[in-house]
């Protein structure tokens, strides 16, 4: 047996129209091939569809049936279609997005606020993890998208890892300190001002950017004493807060307003805290398609 999507179609428009001319015309084609095409039809099933009369124009109980069977089948397929047409634009599907805890303190809130309203049918989770963890599972396809900071990934990593890394968001770091220090009351200060203060940062061994901070310090021209590391940006801020040192923290990190602590920013060469997005360079996702469109809409 061999019957066609147009066969079906041809047919719901004979029955509906209940005239092979109006429905030929409905269709834009000649009525000729039309009753070929039901006569071929009829044979395929083996069952009359339509009782003709010289008066009368009417379905079988055959007919009756197939028609609303038709009719379900063809309005299926279309909805399919229009799904098939929407994932293919991203606006169906999933999206997991990799996060550092800083990252929620500046713009992707509201970019994921953006996104849900523009694709509200796309289902997106956060998962919040380290740079490190991050890595690993983007090239475990765990996540699809993932944010963390400045330093950039070397290009030759990111090729062998089939990744890509855009720069989103550029920041620069500040230096968190306690408000009752005497450097809070200056409104910034110079990166060395900080250079006999005990040191509080994230982990050294869970990310590059920790390492990266304390590399600009070397740079500056002082070898920063690290007085404790912690997992969390939070915890830092409370061991601040607490008067155990300083720690140098994202500009968007003053926007918590964390008791006891003041953010002053750094006069110049700050280091950076550039926020990327990495994500797969050979997986043509259209859901991560879509939202690299919210990201960089001139890329449109």
């Amino acid at each position: 047996m061999s019957i066609d999507l147009k066969q079906l179609k041809y047919f719901l428009a004979v029955a509906e129209e209940k005239s092979f001319s109006r429905a030929a015309e409905r269709l834009h084609i000649s009525q000729p091939p039309l009753s070929q095409q039901i006569m071929k039809l009829e044979s395929e099933l083996g069952v009359r569809l339509f009782a003709r009369t010289t008066r009368s124009f009417e379905l079988t109980v055959a007919g009756k049936a197939l028609m609303q069977e038709a009719a379900d089948l063809l309005g299926r397929m279309r909805m399919t279609i229009d799904t098939i047409r929407q994932i293919d634009r991203g606006e169906v599907g999933r999206l997991r997005v990799g996060i550092v805890g800083s990252a929620m303190w500046g713009p992707i809130p509201g970019l994921l606020e953006q996104f849900q309203s523009q694709f509200p049918r796309v289902t997106w989770t956060i998962h919040e993890l380290g740079p490190n963890d991050q890595w690993e599972a983007l090239r475990a396809r765990q996540i699809d998208v993932g944010f963390w900071r400045e330093p950039k990934l070397d290009d030759e990593a990111l090729k062998h890892a089939n990744l890509r890394q855009d720069l989103c968001f550029r920041e620069d770091v500040c230096v968190a300190i306690n408000a009752r220090h005497p450097l809070a009351q200056e409104d910034a200060i110079d990166l060395t001002d900080i250079a006999h203060e005990p040191m509080l940062t994230l982990h050294l061994d869970q990310s590059a950017e920790p390492r990266y901070l304390i590399q600009c310090c070397i740079d500056a021209g002082f070898q920063p004493a690290i007085f404790q590391e912690a997992a969390e940006p939070q915890t830092l801020l409370a061991m601040v807060g607490a008067g155990l040192g300083v720690a140098l923290m994202p500009q968007t990190t003053s926007r918590i307003g964390w008791p006891g602590v003041r953010f002053l920013p750094i006069r110049s060469g700050a280091p950076s805290a550039n926020l990327y997005i990495t994500y797969p360079s050979q997986d043509d996702a259209p859901v991560v398609r879509a939202f690299l469109k919210i990201l960089h809409p001139e890329g449109e």
